[in-house]
């Protein structure tokens, strides 16, 4: 490098080093929350249901379930979604590396050579009308960031990968909870099966003492029939219940990156939901906040969008670029690295859209509007993510409440059940009085089957609305 382009680049550096902290538009604030969001949730009063300690990052452990650990590890390493957001995280980094290139130095070679005949009448006497043109180049050019245009764009693409990085822990919240309630449903459905085959067994029973009443002249065919057919009904409930059950082994499957024939065999070995046999810890809202994947994207596009506006700003000043360059041409080898053919250039550039700047300032108008749009989202997420935790608290509490009252329910359907069986063998109660206790029964133990579906379905919502795992320490808001 020569010395004119050596004190050149010196400049530059000087220059960027001195004109770094100068930016025009808006520096970015964090957008605040009100207080009333940050403090304990309404629905959270309930010391055996829920505990004001910091939420799981693993919650999934909880339920102590080995195999459910196991898949969970198999989604996070094979799931589609997840790898398709891996993708994007991967791009948007390559995007935040080229816009940080434009903080330093372009350099540019260029070489050319070429064999050319003239025509006769373009050639001086003397000359040869053949000849070999050699011609090469070599140039730097760095953009001055006197008025934080470079910064800027390096602010916004940051925002943009930060955005989706929130988004890839979005996905991986998601599928963690899609794999666990997958996982829960396929157990609840073979709960339901065995729930479902024992009634038909107590009908079976029904139905031959039934029908040995009638062969004894102590009941009549229709008293017969309907046992028959209340058995018959309950019976058909059970391919219904065994096609919920593959249905979700088969999504299962496709969560943790198998086809539905490779899934383990071990997958399918629970036969009742895990359940939890503590408080669900569940912090407050500061901390929910804090890891709720988006959230911290909506805080963080709000970044990219305040970048946008600097950027769109500093187009309203020139825009200044050093530059130099050095080369040469020659007819030949040796008259290309002679010294009458070389030539340098060094000097600043300068381009400057005036003075109708009206495009710029409507870009700018744009930007801006981009980023009140921006803080909207990042409002509502906030309010759309209290809303889902405080529903999704609330509802666990019903389901927990419903269960204990169909528990309750059915213990008495059932003494009902075993009274007006007793009472038919001594002959002191009619099939009809057997049918309606029969019935009432078995609608007590499905609705107590489905009522435990309805709970692990509530947790996960639950843990899904606090925001699973992977969450920074702080949200930037807080």
């Amino acid at each position: 490098m020569t010395r004119p382009t050596q004190r050149l680049c010196l400049l530059a550096l000087t220059l960027s080093a001195m004109l770094t902290g100068c930016a025009v538009g808006p520096d970015y604030i964090s957008p605040t929350v009100p207080d009333s969001a940050t403090g304990t949730f309404t629905a959270s009063a309930a010391p055996t249901l829920y505990d004001e300690r910091p939420a799981h990052d693993d919650w999934w452990r909880l339920y102590r379930d080995p195999i459910l650990d196991r898949l969970i590890e198999d989604a996070l390493a094979a799931n589609t979604d997840i790898r398709v957001a891996a993708a994007r995280l991967e791009r948007a980094r390559a995007m935040l590396r080229d816009a940080g290139a434009d903080r330093y130095p372009s350099t540019e070679l260029d070489a050319t050579a070429s064999r050319q005949r003239q025509a006769a009448v373009q050639t001086l006497p003397g000359l040869d009308r053949q000849h070999t043109l050699v011609d090469a180049g070599f140039g730097v050019a760095y953009e001055v960031d006197l008025f934080g245009r470079v910064r800027r764009s390096v602010e916004s693409a940051r925002g943009d990968l930060e955005a989706v990085e929130a988004d890839r822990d979005a996905v991986k919240v998601a599928i963690v909870a899609d794999t666990t309630r997958a996982y829960l449903n396929a157990a609840s459905a073979a709960q339901r099966l065995t729930v479902a085959q024992h009634i038909v067994d107590l009908l079976d029973r029904s139905l031959r003492v039934t029908r040995g009443r009638e062969r004894a002249g102590m009941a009549t065919p229709l008293d017969t029939a309907r046992i028959a057919a209340l058995r018959e009904q309950r019976r058909s409930n059970i391919p219904a219940i065994a096609a919920e059950r593959q249905a979700a082994l088969f999504r299962l499957a496709v969560l943790t990156g198998r086809t539905p024939r490779d899934l383990p065999a071990e997958a399918a070995t629970l036969h009742t939901p895990p359940t939890l046999d503590m408080p669900i810890p569940v912090g407050d809202g500061r901390s929910m906040l804090a890891r709720r994947p988006d959230v911290r994207a909506a805080e963080r596009r709000l970044a990219a969008a305040t970048a946008r506006i600097g950027v769109a700003t500093a187009d309203l000043y020139p825009r200044i670029s050093l530059g130099a360059s050095i080369g040469s041409t020659g007819f030949g080898a040796g008259d290309f690295f002679g010294a009458g053919p070389l030539r340098w250039l060094a000097g600043p550039t300068i381009s400057w859209s005036f003075p109708n700047q009206e495009h710029i300032r409507a870009r700018i108008a744009a930007s801006q509007a981009d980023s009140a749009g921006a803080l909207a989202t990042f409002d509502g997420s906030v309010l759309q993510a209290l809303a889902e935790t405080e529903t999704a608290l609330s509802n666990y509490g019903r389901v927990i409440d419903q269960r204990a009252a169909l528990d309750a329910a059915r213990e008495q359907a059932d003494r009902a059940a075993r009274i007006v069986r007793a009472q038919q063998r001594e002959g002191r109660s009619d099939s009809l009085a057997l049918l309606d206790a029969e019935r009432t029964f078995a609608d007590a133990q499905a609705q107590v089957a489905d009522a435990e579906g309805r709970i692990a379905n509530a947790q996960v919502d639950l843990f899904r609305a606090l925001g699973g795992g992977w969450a920074p320490a702080t949200l930037r808001t807080m």
